[in-house]
């Protein structure tokens, strides 16, 4: 049976998670807000599964040839701009070679120019999502290879953008956006990049690009993150779906989807 009650997170989500009638209690959305959830089901003693915010990292490895390079800049740009970049999984950092990070940006700025705002990219869902999203350009932080886009006159809209030479602590590199805003950061080699992609408090989700399929699933079980996706793997409907880190608690979909919302029993006869 389904019961659908409407209202705020604040007041009815609030009483449902506190409700000691509900067993568990499953949420999607920020990681402040997950964190609230947790306490207020912790009253109770409640199972939780959090799905929340992600900074994923899409791995370009060394040995990647050309043309597999610009699969892995042609994807990233369009994940990190899906839906107008407002995706909990986007592929916001683009993590590449030092020495191909010419050839990256020049790629980027090709893919970026593409999305053109009202058309192939959308607004962003509110006027206060926008000026979170404007905070985050113009700071100096990074050099910008996108040029600038004329933007629809209705419409929450912002430039999609492309950050390259990011510092990997600067906000840019660590805080979710949640619009259409690219961080290139480059790796001396493949175990800086590895370690340039767990620099972070978010681990959701994950690209890893490499022309060794061998290695694949050494490189990826060292990426800190529920999801990593190999040389653009297509989506498995059955797989588990969770983060790691401040990304949340336990999984949805598939087996352990199921797993994760039961209790156990044992019986003995």
């Amino acid at each position: 049976m389904i019961n659908l009650v409407t209202g705020s997170g604040g007041d009815v989500g609030d009483q449902l998670t506190r409700n000691a009638s509900v067993d568990h209690v499953s949420f999607t959305g920020s990681t402040p807000v997950g964190a609230q959830v947790v306490s207020a089901a912790a009253e109770t003693i409640k199972g939780v599964t959090l799905e929340l915010g992600g900074k994923s990292a899409s791995v370009v490895l060394s040995d990647v040839d050309d043309a597999l390079l610009a699969k892995a800049v042609k994807v990233t740009v369009a994940n990190c701009y899906l839906n107008g970049g407002q995706t909990c999984t986007a592929l916001s950092r683009l993590i590449v070679p030092a020495d191909r990070l010419p050839q990256v940006e020049e790629l980027a700025a090709a893919a970026s120019a593409k999305y053109v705002p009202g058309e192939r990219l959308g607004p962003l869902i509110s006027a206060g999502q926008r000026k979170e999203v404007e905070s985050f350009l113009g700071s100096g932080e990074a050099r910008v290879i996108t040029g600038p886009a004329e933007l629809p006159e209705r419409g929450h809209y912002v430039t999609p953008t492309v950050y390259s030479g990011v510092d990997p602590d600067s906000r840019l590199a660590q805080e979710e956006v949640f619009g259409p805003v690219l961080a290139i950061l480059s790796a001396e080699s493949d175990d800086h990049a590895i370690a340039t992609a767990n620099n972070s408090r978010y681990g959701l989700g994950g690209a890893l690009w490499t022309g060794d399929p061998d290695h694949a699933l050494e490189y990826a079980a060292r990426i800190r993150t529920g999801q990593v996706d190999v040389n653009a793997a297509p989506f498995n409907p059955r797989a588990p779906f969770g983060g790691y880190k401040a990304s949340g608690i336990g999984r949805e979909i598939g087996d352990y989807g199921i797993s994760d919302v039961l209790e156990i029993k044992a019986v003995q006869l």
